[in-house]
């Protein structure tokens, strides 16, 4: 989230800013996607068609941020894309494509945001989508822009949709990875309707689950060797923390490929400090990696610690 504050910090600082001790992470990835919880922006006005606490639109320069970390893809598929209107949601996608970053989730109409952006990385091609269950008003339809709007059940013509895309983009693609914003902000366990969807969805062709909206982050699991990712947390951002409920800590999560096959998910403990994602250390990265174990063992997946390097790796047995 690169609006309110961290847009004004990014008048004073450099582009890589927000990122913190965690570029390198990024850098030294194949492939790096995130949730873009903003619109990127020097126009609209405050969304007010409904009632909406909150509204985060960062300068159109602030693209360079992205550009840092060596984004290549975003979700906009969320309850912020919307927050200065439908001409700040047209500018976002007009700097992304600018920028040579991939977008999936929102668009000019149902079908452009519900499309899946497909890159090779490699010799392997990845596609990316992405969907949310926030914001009803804003889905888009055949005429309508807006988001690709998907309630959690599985019967939905909505979620039909969704399970096509994916069908359609298995065709496409080497790996599939489907973004979701879903679900409520706060609470440590997945929803037992997000577990039943997120198993719906690797039984239709997706290999990496990426959830996220929630402020903590949830366990991970492994169903049929693919990691579900129920929600990732907040990375950047300049939101208030909750002592209980610590939505200023996260992880990077890698996810290694090797011949084409998934090897594990490499989780690598963060912070969020002045507006900017630092990696963990000391006793804070234990307590923080010892919190996400504690969840995946709920959910029946073994994660290591390694103290020295510091980051908590899942195996995926046999790879997939």
């Amino acid at each position: 989230m690169l609006g309110r504050l961290v847009n004004r910090a990014l008048e004073r600082v450099t582009p890589d800013y927000p990122w913190g001790d965690t570029a390198a992470l990024f850098r030294g990835a194949s492939w790096r996607a995130c949730n873009l919880e903003c619109a990127l922006s020097d126009r609209g006005s405050p969304w007010t068609i409904t009632e909406k606490a909150f509204h985060f639109r960062s300068d159109a320069r602030n693209i360079a941020v992205l550009k840092a970390a060596g984004i290549d893809a975003v979700s906009l598929a969320n309850n912020h894309i919307l927050d200065f209107e439908y001409e700040a949601m047209a500018d976002t996608m007009a700097l992304l494509d600018g920028a040579k970053i991939d977008r999936a989730g929102a668009g000019a109409n149902i079908f452009e945001a519900s499309r899946a952006a497909i890159r090779s990385v490699g010799e392997i091609k990845v596609g990316f989508v992405a969907c949310t269950d926030n914001e009803p008003d804003w889905q888009a339809g055949p005429s309508q822009p807006g988001t690709f709007y998907v309630p959690i059940d599985a019967g939905d013509e909505r979620a039909q949709r969704l399970f096509e895309t994916v069908r359609e983009t298995r065709r496409r693609a080497d790996i599939v990875v489907v973004s979701l914003h879903w679900g409520p902000n706060w609470g440590y366990q997945a929803p037992i309707a997000h577990v039943r969807f997120a198993h719906s969805l690797v039984e239709a062709g997706v290999d990496i689950v990426f959830g996220h909206s929630g402020h903590v982050f949830r366990g991970v699991e492994l169903y049929r060797g693919r990691p579900i990712m129920y929600c990732t947390g907040n990375f950047v951002d300049d939101y208030a923390v909750d002592e209980v409920e610590r939505n200023d800590q996260s992880f990077v999560f890698i996810v290694e490929v090797i011949a084409g096959r998934l090897r594990s998910v490499q989780l690598h403990p963060t912070v969020i400090r002045d507006c900017q994602a630092l990696l963990a250390e000391g006793a804070e990265a234990t307590e923080i990696a010892l919190k996400m174990r504690q969840l995946c063992s709920e959910l029946d997946t073994e994660a290591q610690w390694r103290a020295k390097d510091p980051r908590l790796d899942i195996p995926i047995p046999g790879g997939s």
